[in-house]
């Protein structure tokens, strides 16, 4: 209720005064982002924020493209490719590329990069996002051959989205550290300058090769700031000191598009929101998370679609299971949860638990978005503390298995296909709350096959176990809210990538 406030005496202050403090930045030529989601290394391979994932596309260039709109694959730093069996791909690379050093882009440049995110030893981010490759091998000076573990019909995707590629011999030279404090790319921005959780500033990168489907930047610079939360980030828009914000209050948003220099937009993103629950006992092996019934009660508990159409809005739905609708592999015959607290007290006195628990309930979402599912909670009997983290705080307690519940989202990297999330916080790992054998068993099963039937079979056994035992409770879609200078010609998409690269001055 607060931040409501807050943001709202914001919005009334600047109109009131009349705030068109600045046409943004158009003069300077600079695009000034401001982000809640503080990056603590920018290093693609070393967070797993959606910030970095935003970050790195403009900096940096992976093999191929998927284009925002169709998701067909394209060339980028790859001109071609071929699958001459089910666990081999085989790129051709493009002549005259460089690093924003100068230095020339090769096939070295590629194996080492896939050989080093895909070594355990090297503990990056999101291990699930490249644990299904076996090694790559240079056939030629513009060659590479990537075997892969098992047939992985997502690769393609993987190798678009998450991907990006490093300069072995600057990297070799400087370090993991000296290559966080000072990255290159080939991307169409180069970043001049680092503030680890404070801001990066990017320039076009002028030597960038042409023909890209990312084009030649029309804006030449990006300075990217980072602030501690939405009302300081909305206060930042209505003072004219930033042009670009997203994920902002559903509540302002037509209070935004009222103000005369201001523009708020929206849309439907392949993320959702979820409520991660200790079945597998990772924070005490009696805890109320391991009893099915107390799993069950929680999801009758939460009336996830008022959630959807009232505090998110712009067109959020439910989703039945842990994966997002458009996603490869999301369906199946699924138990359905509505809402309905008298069940969940009902099944909570017969988990022994009548007079109801308390727990902590850690989250990083929107604090009316969490305090609504505390309410929905205690009003059954669960008296949830609801403990506010920044993102990067709860995501450390999350893979030390520390939280027995918490509020998070996913956005599968953008990859169109559920093995970009069903193996994150199942098959194991230090996501996986659940630690069922069983789903780990289909999930390999799911992701070692080209059979589109065989692995539609894997994912829907493991989705119907997941939702049938209530392991992770699906919340809602994400409407991804902008608002946005009225100087600025900006096009969101559904894959929730802002293409800065794309962005223009009106």
């Amino acid at each position: 209720m607060r931040l409501h406030l807050r943001l709202g005496a914001a919005i009334l202050a600047a109109m009131v005064v009349g705030a068109v403090p600045a046409a943004g930045q158009k003069s300077a030529d600079t695009l000034r982002i401001v982000m809640r989601d503080a990056l603590p290394n920018i290093d693609p391979y070393y967070n797993n924020l959606r910030t970095g994932v935003v970050m790195h596309h403009q900096g940096w260039d992976t093999l191929v493209y998927r284009d925002p709109i169709t998701f067909k694959i394209e060339p980028l730093l790859a001109t071609e490719w071929k699958r001459p069996d089910p666990t081999t791909i085989e790129f051709a690379l493009r002549p005259g590329v460089k690093f924003h050093d100068g230095s020339p882009f090769t096939a070295d440049d590629v194996v080492y990069t896939i050989n080093l995110v895909s070594d355990p030893a090297s503990r990056v981010s999101t291990p699930s996002n490249y644990v299904w490759i076996e090694k790559a091998e240079k056939t030629g000076e513009l060659s590479v051959r990537v075997k892969l573990k098992r047939a992985t019909p997502a690769a393609l995707e993987y190798f678009a989205l998450v991907l990006p590629i490093y300069p072995k011999a600057y990297r070799e030279k400087v370090g993991a550290e000296g290559y966080a404090k000072a990255p290159i790319g080939t991307g169409p921005y180069k970043i001049v300058k680092v503030e680890p959780g404070i801001s990066i500033d990017f320039e076009r990168f002028e030597d960038y090769w042409a023909g890209s489907p990312k084009g030649r930047p029309a804006i030449a610079k990006l300075s990217v700031r980072f602030v501690p939360d939405a009302a300081t980030e909305m206060t930042e828009l209505l003072a004219g000191r930033a042009d670009w914000i997203w994920n902002l209050n559903p509540d302002q948003f037509e209070p935004v598009n009222r103000m005369p220099h201001l523009e708020a937009m929206r849309k439907e993103s392949m993320r959702i929101g979820y409520l991660s629950l200790d079945a597998g006992g990772r924070t005490g092996a009696d805890n109320p998370m391991t009893k099915l019934k107390v799993r069950q009660a929680i999801f009758y508990a939460i009336d996830r679609k008022a959630i959807a159409d009232k505090l998110v809005t712009g067109g959020s739905r439910v989703p039945l299971a842990p994966c997002v609708p458009s996603q490869f592999g999301c369906d199946g015959e699924l138990t359905v949860y509505d809402y309905n607290p008298a069940k969940a007290r009902e099944l909570l006195a017969e988990a022994g638990y009548a007079s109801g628990f308390d727990v902590e309930l850690a989250s990083y979402v929107l604090p009316q978005w969490g305090a609504a599912v505390q309410n929905y909670l205690l009003a059954v009997g669960i008296r949830a503390k609801l403990n506010q983290l920044q993102v990067a705080a709860l995501i450390q307690r999350a893979k030390a298995g520390e939280l027995r519940m918490h509020l998070g989202s996913w956005g599968s990297y953008s990859i169109n296909d559920v093995a970009a999330i069903l193996p994150n916080f199942f098959d194991g790992g230090a996501d996986d709350y659940a630690r069922d054998t069983d789903v780990q068993k289909w999930l390999i099963e799911g992701g070692s096959s080209n059979d589109p039937e065989v692995r539609k079979k894997a994912y829907s056994m493991a989705l119907q176990r997941i939702t049938e035992q209530a392991y992770w409770v699906p919340l809602h879609t994400y409407v991804t809210t902008y608002g946005v200078s009225r100087q600025l010609d900006f096009t969101p998409y559904s894959d929730e990538l802002p293409r800065f690269y794309l962005a223009k001055w009106k």
